[in-house]
């Protein structure tokens, strides 16, 4: 009897969850619709695109699949694609105010987001910060390296770096596109290619396969954020990172203790560091003749924005 009455309270349990899992499929057909809808766009390759002062035609079937392969990869790499958006709220008003300013096409912007995500990271062969310069090239072009700083983590600075590099290449090749390839390739190696393979143009280039990518990947880029509903991205305002409101403080005399001089700043030196991220150290010597620039929030609430 008692076994009886156990196997039946079993098989009810069983229809009702027959009954439960006979409604699900419809649940997640919904979800499905709404997931395609929203999110799981098709990317489409436009017939042309405007880059950095050049007209690019995808009538040539090469051109349109290399495009393609861009455009599907930011698509439906969805966390690492939106994550970049977020950021690029906060950055890039700054750095394209920069490049206007320096007077080279603003679509190069997106450089720093296809090399660093628009992230303070070093890379496996030690290139570093937004631009990702190597030691010798930040050198080169102005950026302070040493034991105290590394102005490759200043943003501002090391954009501008990035805007006297461009002007150079595209001195040296006539083209802004060719000159923003040789920020991945370098400036010898894509005058060598050009030379032996006797072209004049990226597009009719071979290069090895992250060069080749390079120009197609800062399309694609451009494409997506600036058209983000178009290829399934729907960011509300309230989800971008804003940007930072500072006020700048001239440093022109040593500080021994910058724990101190934080507190002294009514901050703390998480929040120094995290507004300047290329002060090194606890002290800060300057030189006689010597300036520096420390940000700190403007008000009390931007100051909420780093306490968490």
């Amino acid at each position: 009897m008692r076994k009886g009455f156990v196997l039946f309270i079993a098989m009810v349990f069983t229809l009702i969850s027959c009954e439960q899992e006979v409604e699900k499929p419809q649940e997640i057909q919904e979800l499905t619709v709404a997931s395609i809808e929203n999110h799981f766009v098709i990317p489409e390759v436009p017939s042309e695109i405007n880059f950095a002062g050049e007209v690019i035609s995808f009538k040539d079937l090469d051109l349109k699949e290399r495009m393609d392969n861009e455009l599907v990869i930011n698509n439906f790499w969805h966390s690492n694609t939106i994550m970049m958006m977020k950021r690029s709220n906060r950055w890039l008003p700054v750095m394209k105010t920069i490049f206007k300013d320096e007077n080279v096409p603003e679509d190069l912007v997106y450089i720093a987001v296809i090399e660093s995500g628009l992230q303070n990271v070093t890379s496996p062969r030690g290139a570093k910060g937004f631009w990702q310069f190597m030691e010798g090239t930040g050198d080169e072009y102005g950026l302070i390296i040493n034991s105290q700083m590394d102005e490759r983590y200043n943003v501002e600075k090391s954009t501008r770096a990035a805007c006297q590099y461009l002007k150079t290449a595209n001195g040296k090749f006539g083209s802004w596109i060719l000159a923003a390839a040789s920020y991945n390739l370098g400036m010898f190696g894509m005058a060598d290619n050009l030379k032996r393979q006797k072209v004049d143009n990226y597009f009719d280039l071979s290069l090895n396969t992250e060069t080749a990518r390079y120009i197609f990947r800062l399309m694609a880029i451009k494409l997506v954020f600036e058209n983000p509903n178009n290829y399934g991205f729907y960011i509300n305002n309230e989800s971008l990172y804003p940007e930072y409101k500072t006020k700048d403080v001239i440093i022109d005399s040593s500080i021994p203790d910058l724990y101190e001089w934080s507190i002294e700043h009514g901050i703390t030196i998480k929040i120094l560091r995290k507004l300047n991220p290329w002060i090194k150290g606890r002290d800060f010597i300057v030189e006689e003749g010597e300036v520096f620039t420390f940000k700190i929030p403007k008000d009390n609430e931007q100051l909420g924005l780093f306490k968490g």
